[in-house]
């Protein structure tokens, strides 16, 4: 349109001589009507008006055309000139991203490579075939060439076939589509922004895990000598990167680093968890401690509240291991060995007062274990069942759907047991009755996600956790009242122990001392994994309320059919790198296949060389992995890789929208990068 109306305006101007012309010969024929002398003179200056008109319209167009071609020229010449000796590199690129044209900023900066190597995605590897198809009108990617980091501006340009040049695309089958390309290079600013990131202070805790048990077992003479040497290592270790380390407590230190030195804490995984368990001057028991780190906060006070929530996060997970968060982001190492249980039942006795006064001030009481509950978030929500009529309390437990391990156990509380018809409600029934004098207590799971009803997380102000799993980054962050012991060996123990001090005098019932023990002895594996002393003090608690071996053996013998299904997984397992026993679990005619799968993991275990094992078992649209370790790997930090987490030897995750093969090769990648970080 442009170009006629050019055109259109050139033609016109050059035919204003001759309508002038037909003008004024009208004017001479009016002349002559007035006066035959006047139109002579008239004719006159008429003719010689003509041939000027016709002689300016031949010579002067064709002179203008020519004057107008030149100056075309000369400007587009100059113009390519200035685009060409730009010094901001620019080029062209086809929709695939080979490079059609490029300046002279542009060349110099590409001139080693190859012609046939010019392509976009060639050159700079954060520049996929995938970005060039799915960027809009524009994009920009910043990305390495050699020494340089530049910013790479895209733009999607159209060049119809006049010849004109579009920034948007017009729907015409004659249209090209190129890629104007803009280099911006920001060596310099980034240099200055990684001197100025460098420089950040970065806050830090160290607590000592273990530090009243290791001194106990060390002569009282030595004790003093184990602490300056624990000193002289952290301090040495915190001095080597120019940092000031001062104790705060007894067990605790508080150090500051400049952030430059994050990334060779992280390389060499923080080297100080190891370093201080060389530490050996007759102790039977290696020191451990956590390190804590916060950095990135937008003041030095945020970093240290973040260095506070790294260190909780550590020792929650069970010691010996680091924890930096990075504003919003949490990342872990180490956490290989077993936290050690503390004989102490202070701290039990501790959380049992203060739940008692807790819930003391409530009517009601709602307790909630995890989905798909296995028979350890029974018993301990029955034990806190039994806590809550013993405080004169009404109390409720949400199931939404009993599995098959569990069921056997409930029909002993529904069936004319003389419980309440309410002792079990539905999540909707329990948001139905929720209110402000209703407290909520979630046993054997600390993440939100992972409860029986996560809606009532919100419903309820008035919260209590007691969990034995490890915290991850997802925790319930509003509780009022937690008690997260990963040294446990399951949430019956926990409960068991709170029951002894909550109240005097408090009479446990044959089936629900008999539910209690029971989900010890399957979190267990009947007594072979994870017990301590407080687990067998745990369990002599409950037999002596009532607790029968036989009876609760009886109530958990297996089904034909799982049976078949636990012993075809033990069939299918292969072993992957000699160390990893991987397996999928068959789901068609088992009626709680996730615990199949977990009592095939145990199973599993009982092979010689068997480090740990990994059972997958596809139910419901999801791929449940159930992950087992004796005390060589922690298939917590595994299971976390893939979204779950856990205990250090019990753990599981959940994949959705995946197949069976593709879970089982992301398994296989998380061992493979566990070896490849020195994590196993």
């Amino acid at each position: 349109m442009k170009k006629k109306e050019v055109k259109n305006i050139f033609k016109w101007y050059m035919k204003w001589p001759l309508i002038l012309s037909a003008l004024m010969v009208i004017g001479t024929a009016a002349a002559f009507m007035i006066s035959r002398n006047a139109g002579l003179v008239t004719a006159c200056f008429t003719l010689a008006h003509i041939i000027v008109a016709a002689v300016v319209s031949w010579y002067g167009n064709k002179r203008m055309l020519n004057t107008l071609v030149s100056f075309a020229s000369g400007y587009s010449w100059s113009q390519r000139q200035l685009l060409h000796s730009m010094e901001l590199p620019y080029g062209l690129a086809d929709t695939d991203g080979r490079i059609l044209w490029m300046n002279k900023a542009f060349s110099e900066i590409v001139r080693e490579e190859k012609a046939s190597r010019r392509s976009l995605t060639a050159l700079f590897k954060e520049i996929t075939a995938e970005t060039l198809e799915k960027m809009g009108e524009s994009a920009e990617v910043h990305s390495f060439y050699g020494d340089s980091r530049y910013r790479i501006s895209i733009r999607r340009v159209v060049i119809r076939a006049d010849g004109e040049v579009l920034e948007k695309a017009v729907d015409n089958e004659t249209d090209q589509q190129v890629l104007a390309v803009y280099l911006y290079d920001e060596t310099e600013i980034y240099a200055y922004m990684q001197a100025i990131n460098d420089q950040k202070l970065v806050a830090g805790l160290i607590y000592l895990d273990n530090y009243d048990e290791a001194l106990e077992s060390v002569e009282e003479v030595r004790r003093s000598l184990l602490v300056a040497l624990i000193d002289r290592k952290v301090s040495k270790y915190i001095s080597g990167m120019n940092g000031v380390v001062r104790k705060i407590e007894k067990d605790k230190y508080f150090f500051i680093i400049k952030q430059k030195y994050m990334e060779r804490l992280e390389t060499e995984r923080f080297a100080l968890l190891e370093e201080v368990k060389t530490v050996n001057i007759g102790n039977e028991m290696s020191v451990t401690l956590s390190i804590g780190i916060g950095m990135n906060g937008d003041t030095y006070a945020q970093n240290y509240e973040y260095a506070r929530t790294a260190i909780d996060m550590a020792l929650g997970r069970g010691g010996d291991q680091a924890v930096v968060k990075n504003a919003d982001r949490i990342q872990y190492y180490g956490g290989k060995s077993q936290q050690v249980e503390k004989t102490t039942r202070v701290k039990a006795r501790v959380k049992a007062h203060a739940l008692r006064e807790l819930l003391e001030t409530k009517d009601r009481l709602l307790i909630m274990g995890h989905k798909l509950g296995d028979i350890d978030a029974f018993g301990s929500a029955i034990g806190m069942y039994r806590i809550a009529v013993s405080l004169n309390k009404k109390a409720s437990i949400v199931i939404n759907e009993a599995t098959s391990s569990v069921r056997p156990m409930m029909e002993r509380f529904t069936e004319g047991s003389g419980y309440p018809d309410d002792l079990f409600v539905t999540g909707r029934e329990a948001a139905e009755i929720a209110d402000a004098n209703t407290a909520l207590v979630v046993v054997d799971v600390n993440r939100p996600s992972y409860t029986e009803e996560p809606e009532l997380l919100k419903l309820v102000r008035t919260i209590v956790v007691i969990d034995h799993h490890r915290q991850s980054s997802e925790v319930i962050s509003n509780a009022t009242l937690s008690y997260v012991e990963p040294y446990a060996s399951s949430a019956c123990e926990l409960v068991a122990e709170i029951l002894q001090y909550v109240a005097d005098g408090i009479r446990i019932k044959p089936q629900e001392a008999d539910a209690m023990y029971a989900g010890i002895m399957i979190d267990t594996n009947n007594f072979t994994n994870q017990t301590g002393v407080r687990t067998f003090e745990a369990a002599a608690f409950l037999r002596r309320n009532g607790a029968d071996v036989t009876r609760v053996r009886k109530l958990f013998r297996d089904r034909m059919e799982d049976y078949k299904a636990r012993a075809e997984a033990v069939r299918r397992a292969e072993v992957y790198r000699d160390a990893f026993a991987i397996s999928v679990c068959p789901a068609e005619g088992v009626e709680s296949p996730t615990v199949v799968g977990a009592q095939a993991a145990n199973e599993l275990l009982d092979i010689i060389g068997i480090k740990a094992s990994v059972i997958l078992t596809p139910y419901e649209g999801k791929i449940y992995i159930s992950a087992r370790s004796i005390d060589e790997v922690n298939v917590q930090v595994m299971m976390e890789k893939l979204g779950g987490g856990g205990h250090r030897t019990v753990a599981g995750a959940q994949l959705s929208g995946t197949t069976v093969e593709e879970a089982l090769d992301r398994v296989r990648g998380v061992i493979d990068e566990m070896y490849e970080k020195g994590e196993i």
